[in-house]
């Protein structure tokens, strides 16, 4: 199962990161509690294991600032969680080859669905028993070392923890090392 750590913020999470070797993590550019600066994203990127792919999570963000983001190679997918139409993400398409993942909208011409709680980011809980995609999909909101082995029964092409893996708004090694072992190893 592969898996997302979101909301990484510190060279200390990006060392976990290394060591536990989740398949991606994000770093937040939209207004949050996680919110990185291009510049804190870039040092951050330099530090991460070349194994480990960098999303970057965006909020109804201008497609300029996105793409000033992907040229200084920072990211290697783009997560969109805003009001982002079809139309944007085709015009975005047209001048990056990353792929795209749009939350909650199954929908989209993106090439990946995130299904998430209408508060992303809040750490609660949500049903999402019920999702079905024909197209890859992340499963996020309110996962945590609890409820992720119910998430992969839905076969999701990924698991995506943020708040699940945290202590005291930083990420926790040992929870983070307790959610990837639960869905890989166990």
């Amino acid at each position: 199962m592969k898996v997302k750590i979101c909301g990484i913020k510190t060279v200390e999470e990006i060392g976990y990161c290394n060591e536990l070797l989740p398949d991606f993590i994000g770093f937040v550019f939209a207004k949050s509690k996680r919110q990185v600066s291009i510049m804190q994203a870039e040092y951050l990127k330099s530090q991460l294991d070349k194994r480990i792919k960098a999303v970057g999570v965006f909020v109804n963000e201008d497609i300029d600032i996105i793409l000033a983001i992907t040229k200084r190679n920072i990211i290697d997918l783009i997560q969109l969680h805003g009001n982002e139409t079809n139309e944007y993400i085709e015009k975005l398409k047209k001048q990056t080859n990353l792929p795209i993942i749009k939350a909650n909208d199954s929908f989209t011409n993106a090439d990946y669905v995130l299904f998430d709680n209408i508060e992303p980011g809040s750490g609660k809980e949500w049903d999402f028993k019920s999702i079905k995609s024909d197209k890859y999909f992340f499963i996020a909101g309110g996962l945590n070392i609890n409820n992720v082995k119910e998430a992969i029964k839905l076969n999701p092409y990924a698991v995506d923890v943020s708040s699940g893996v945290e202590e005291n708004g930083f990420k926790s090694y040992k929870l983070m090392k307790e959610f990837i072992g639960a869905c890989r190893y166990e």
